[in-house]
């Protein structure tokens, strides 16, 4: 089979001929159709130090997909062949505390497909049958290959009470985009979404109902008036992994306010705690998606009319993985997403 590899030390993917994976008694074997590239393959496209410290060479990368099952072990029960498929990427130990009581989000023995076991982007893909989740006909497979940074999104934005809320959400990414479209389609009063980058606070508006503030020339508070508000926001969306974005976000929140950090900071940050304390705000963090709950929630806002499609600004054969890596990098992009039809 035709796989992407993280074959040498140093900047790139390289394509491969790989063996089509041998299955074990509870995995299936899924045909690979569509694959979305992350932020996390551009990591390892980069071979930036997390990238050095974290995936081994010779791994098959990706872990965003849908496909059909093409073979199961013969344990698996209730699936079929030739059921259209999506999964969740991160592969969990069953005997911590966290996976015993069911979060299976938090067990630390937590391994991901395409970080540290061979992951997507390739024709076909080992995995446990626990892992898989069956697309309904409304969940075609394009929109199947994002469900994981969708479950990102749907983790982060559901961590607080949303309804009737004003939300300001730091960093105009696809997660972030894909953040703001379920915080209006739960119920938000506005949403406020603040980037530097003008194309994806122009996709954002794009995509959702949400307000796009430049902050690299326009003031944020200065939104406030026309949107009828005083204080500042109750629940904020950290999607962009940088300190001056939630230290901007920590500034414009109200007494009481709700922080979920889903980005992650390079490095150390110092953070002014007496601000946080003062101003007596919660901060959750955020880590992938709630197995499976996520999942459920998602598909059923998508069957109830969530529609974030135009997200996706680049559709590409597998073959042609460096154009989308490259748009990717340049940041003129949402999602890219390859066919391995």
């Amino acid at each position: 089979m035709k796989a992407l590899v993280k074959a040498k030390d140093g900047e790139g993917l390289w394509q491969e001929d790989r063996p089509v994976p041998e299955i074990g008694p509870e995995d299936v074997l899924i045909r690979v159709r569509k694959t979305g590239i992350c932020g996390t393959d551009v990591h390892i496209w980069n071979w930036d130090d997390w990238a050095r410290r974290t995936v081994p060479l010779g791994l098959i990368t990706g872990h965003e997909f849908a496909g059909e099952i093409v073979e199961m072990g013969r344990e698996v029960r209730d699936l079929a062949l030739g059921q259209r498929v999506s999964g969740e990427g991160h592969l969990i130990g069953k005997t911590s505390r966290q996976s015993r009581a069911g979060k299976f989000h938090l067990d630390p023995a937590t391994r991901g497909i395409g970080v540290n076991e061979p992951g997507a982007f390739a024709e076909y893909l080992r995995l446990p049958a626990f892992n898989v989740v069956p697309l309904p006909d409304a969940v075609d497979d394009e929109i199947g290959a994002i469900l994981d940074p969708l479950g990102n999104a749907v983790h982060t934005a559901l961590s607080f009470d949303l309804v009737g809320e004003d939300v300001l959400i730091t960093g105009a990414g696809p997660i972030g985009i894909m953040a703001a479209a379920v915080a209006r389609h739960v119920g938000a009063r506005h949403v406020v979404i603040t980037d530097v980058n003008p194309a994806r606070l122009e996709l954002a508006g794009q995509v959702a109902d949400v307000i796009p503030v430049n902050v690299a020339t326009t003031e944020l508070r200065s939104v406030f008036p026309s949107l009828k508000m005083s204080q500042g926001f109750d629940v904020g969306m950290e999607m962009s992994g940088s300190q001056i974005a939630l230290d901007q976000m920590v500034e414009h929140m109200v007494m009481g306010g709700r922080i979920a950090m889903l980005g992650i900071p390079p490095g150390k940050s110092p953070v002014d705690w007496s601000r946080i304390v003062f101003k007596a705000i919660t901060i959750k963090g955020v880590y992938g998606r709630e197995i499976f709950e996520t999942w459920y929630k998602m598909i059923a806002m998508i069957e109830n009319g969530l529609d974030v499609r135009r997200v996706i600004t680049h559709r590409l054969p597998a073959s042609d993985f460096t154009a989308g890596f490259a748009a990717m990098r340049a940041g003129h992009s949402g999602k890219v997403v390859l066919d391995w039809g």
